[in-house]
């Protein structure tokens, strides 16, 4: 569309039809597929088993839990999300909710279009624009996911508290016609998770008691760690049982997909000194993130991020540096030794069963660096 209509009748003169979120992500995932695109481009390692099964949620039009441990790529794949969306949609201009111009939900656009027709103002929102992030900590509130009342609104234009335009909306009702992520949705409060309840069942949010008919239009993700890891909460049966689909991530199977992760990942400016990183050292440094996740002394349920191989490369190559800079050399090529000059990049990624920590955490750190 070289000009974007402006207003609501130019957008019903050019025909413009809505669609759903979740039929958005089914018809351009489905027109990826048949074009033999890859749906996901820079995931490496789940071709045969965690992408198959999105892609087949999404199609489905369900709402996803991926469920791992940490350094999975599981908020990657989130991001990866909004790819498979419009390039822009158009929405009511000043709505807090993105309304649809031709479906509004909400008080103030509803009200804008009675009053204004099809002279109504629209923008036009990018993909970018349409995702939603939000990390659970124990302190998140229902007024921050949902909304509140705001008295000061509702003050200066003289409205009852039961009005609907008093409310400041929170987080979920502003990511309407786009995506929302809670990540580590185990350590949202119990309560918390009750209030989602209602947006999954039934599309409806209710504010200080006020009882609000609004079908919102979200495509909701969440990321979470098994629940046999994490001790700060778990997530509670009828939220898990209204989440339509569950998929498992895992760690890189074999050493060429860590290695692929880790060319990809690995971000180093070269400075003054250039480093070269021989293939045997290359491999070496994905091996240790292998032995940390068969080793007897580093906590299972915790997981090894793929971090630790990311951070480990450029902490090896940091320390080929560091001893070029010393001899006054233009070029250095990394050697065995300099895995010990990432040890600092390695301790921060363990935690450690009990005969670990009688080891002691450098102890453990040199064991799987030797």
């Amino acid at each position: 569309m070289t000009s974007r209509p402006s207003t609501l009748g130019e957008l019903k003169a050019c025909g413009w039809r809505s669609r759903s979120v979740r039929e958005e992500l089914r018809d351009n995932l489905s027109q990826r597929l048949a074009a033999g695109e890859p749906a996901f481009p820079g995931i490496i390692g789940y071709e045969d088993s965690v992408l198959p099964q999105l892609e087949a949620a999404l199609l489905a039009e369900h709402s996803v839990l991926l469920l791992g441990l940490r350094g999975q790529a599981k908020s990657r794949l989130v991001r990866g999300l909004p790819s498979l969306l419009d390039d822009f949609i158009p929405a009511v201009d000043g709505s807090d909710i993105q309304d649809d111009p031709l479906d509004p939900i909400g008080a103030f656009a509803k009200r804008r279009i009675a009053e204004m027709g099809d002279m109504t103002p629209i923008r036009w929102v990018s993909r970018s624009e349409r995702l939603i992030e939000k990390l659970a900590t124990p302190d998140v509130s229902v007024a921050d996911l949902i909304g509140d009342v705001d008295p000061i609104k509702a003050a200066n234009r003289g409205l009852e508290f039961g009005d609907p335009e008093v409310i400041q909306f929170g987080l979920l009702p502003r990511a309407n016609r786009g995506l929302f992520a809670i990540h580590e949705l185990p350590d949202l409060a119990a309560r918390i998770q009750v209030a989602l309840l209602g947006i999954l069942e039934e599309g409806e949010i209710q504010v200080r008691g006020f009882p609000i008919r609004m079908p919102l239009d979200v495509g909701l993700f969440f990321t979470a760690n098994p629940e046999d890891y994490t001790n700060r909460g778990s997530i509670i049966t009828p939220l898990r049982d209204r989440i339509e689909s569950q998929i498992l991530t895992h760690y890189p199977i074999t050493r060429a997909e860590a290695l692929a992760i880790t060319d990809q990942e690995s971000v180093r400016v070269e400075g003054a000194v250039k480093v070269v990183l021989p293939g045997w050292l290359r491999e070496t440094i994905e091996q240790v993130g292998f032995e940390a996740r068969q080793s007897d002394l580093v906590d299972q349920r915790s997981g090894v991020s793929a971090r630790l191989s990311i951070a480990l490369r450029e902490a090896v190559m940091a320390s080929a540096e560091r001893r070029g800079l010393r001899q006054g050399l233009s070029s250095v090529v990394a050697r065995s030794a300099d895995l010990y000059g990432g040890r600092a990049a390695v301790s921060g990624k363990l935690e450690l069963v009990y005969d670990g920590e009688r080891e002691g955490l450098a102890a453990v750190t040199d064991h799987l660096l030797g």
